[in-house]
């Protein structure tokens, strides 16, 4: 691969082949009629080495999945379980992508390059393995808006279009298709150690743990590897339920497949971002009882992470487990703060969780009250000073922000002189696909992503990602 720029800081570690083929199935991708690059991330693509990369050689990587210099010689397919709304399914796994290569980045984190809808693998029961080029459009937009709200999550890195008509039941077909390919911290998941816990494999279980502590979180394990790992699962997750919630992000599908044991939010399906606080609303058509509700994020992912301690329980006692599990909800409180503070402007000061919380309330109780946008609410009060036009509802949170002080120069770029927030309601998100998909007219989504990143430099800078 003599035209591939290696840059010095293109680092490949495909660390995952150290945990043995019970993990995974080496599968092929697709062979796409055609492919057309709607989306490249050189942002992301610079953290990697990756940025350097012609048009042609982007496409040769990530629409025919040409191994990358030193990574996997072959995608794999990983194998887990999972709940999905509390049911155990274990007949999951990657049904319709793969892990392509792993790097390491400057600050010696793994980084883990996965797809969506790059075909069929032997975990995609009766699905096609495609993916549809609204989805594909919808999750870049997402991951876009989340990592500029301070929400740790996956990256979308690349989208392809790949020529083919998907028939779907759920939305008009034909219709177009793509490939994504995903930036993250890695996609073991909850549902990786289900998996192992349903076959009494504890050998390879204590083979996962080593290699998520070395590989994925680069510690070294100590005297209870098990009880240090759930700590920092724990702790992960806990910090994303809080950014969940200051984003007003609903992500749909709080399955246990879908919990990074990173903390890290990835693959979004029926996403929603709340236009009000509504700890009621939902993202998902058939999420019928409400469980993964906006309000009922964080106990939906507490008990997800509970079931990793029950699966942990095959190589650990179960006091150890409990004692880091009933950390979840300080950590979750304290968590709260750093994307609540960076979303208003104002400087953290001296850690005061209590000061912290009540302002949160204070937020909470005036935003239910009045019913008002939640985006405009948090363009208005950057820098923590709420226009004349707040009524006395918002007494207490005025009386709240007096306790901090504005960040130096907030409300100094040109963003905070625009009529209005930078939003990504449902009603936008289709306008977006209807031109794409009406006319190929892909300036919206353009002007989106600028307008989104934009956005993420006023708050201070993109921050959803570690």
């Amino acid at each position: 691969m003599a035209d591939f720029p290696q840059a010095p800081s293109y680092v490949a570690d495909p660390a995952i082949l150290k945990l043995g083929n019970a993990f995974y199935d080496v599968v092929e991708a697709a062979d796409f009629p055609q492919t057309v690059l709607r989306f490249r991330n050189d942002r992301a693509a610079a953290e990697i080495g990756l940025d350097g990369l012609s048009d042609d050689r982007w496409l040769a990587h990530f629409g025919r999945f040409d191994p990358l210099p030193g990574n996997l010689p072959q995608p794999l397919a990983l194998r887990y379980h999972g709940h999905q709304f509390r049911s155990y399914n274990p007949e999951l796994g990657d049904g319709r992508g793969f892990t392509f290569a792993q790097m390491r980045r400057g600050d010696g984190a793994l980084v883990e390059l996965g797809t969506k809808g790059s075909g069929q693998t032997p975990w995609s029961r009766f699905g096609d393995g495609r993916l549809t080029l609204k989805g594909g459009v919808r999750e870049v937009l997402a991951t876009e808006m989340l990592e500029a709200l301070g929400v740790r999550t996956s990256r979308s890195f690349s989208l392809i279009e790949t020529g083919e008509a998907l028939q779907r039941n759920d939305e008009p077909s034909p219709t177009r298709s793509a490939v994504l390919v995903r930036m993250s911290l890695g996609h073991i998941r909850i549902g990786t150690f289900q998996r192992l816990a349903y076959f009494g494999d504890a050998e390879n279980m204590r083979r996962l743990v080593d290699y998520c502590l070395t590989e994925m979180f680069n510690v070294e394990p100590g005297e209870d590897p098990v009880a240090q790992f759930f700590e920092l699962v724990v702790d992960g997750t806990a910090a994303l339920a809080a950014s969940y919630m200051v984003a007003g992000f609903v992500h749909g599908v709080l399955n246990t497949d879908n919990i990074n044991v990173m903390g890290e939010s990835f693959d979004y399906g029926p996403w929603r971002f709340a236009p009000v606080f509504d700890p009621g609303f939902t993202a998902a058509y058939f999420d019928h009882s409400g469980l993964y509700a906006y309000g009922r994020q964080p106990d939906a992912i507490l008990w997800n992470v509970a079931q990793l301690a029950v699966s942990l329980r095959l190589i650990s006692e179960a006091p150890p487990l409990i004692e880091r599990l009933e950390r979840f909800e300080p950590l979750y409180r304290r968590h709260y703060a750093a994307p609540l503070l960076r979303r208003l402007g104002l400087a953290p000061g001296a850690p005061d969780a209590d000061r912290d919380w009540a302002l949160k309330d204070a937020i909470d109780d005036a935003l239910i009250a009045t019913r008002w946008p939640i985006d405009r609410f948090f363009f208005d009060a950057f820098a923590g000073a709420l226009p004349a036009g707040y009524g006395p509802e918002w007494d207490k949170v005025r009386a709240a922000l007096a306790g901090y002080a504005p960040l130096p120069h907030a409300r100094a770029h040109p963003y905070f002189s625009d009529a209005e927030p930078c939003s990504m309601l449902i009603d936008e998100v289709e306008a977006i696909w209807s031109a794409i998909d009406r006319d190929d007219d892909w300036a919206s989504f353009e002007a989106k992503i600028a307008a989104i990143r934009r956005m993420g430099d006023a708050l201070g800078g993109q921050a959803g990602h570690r």
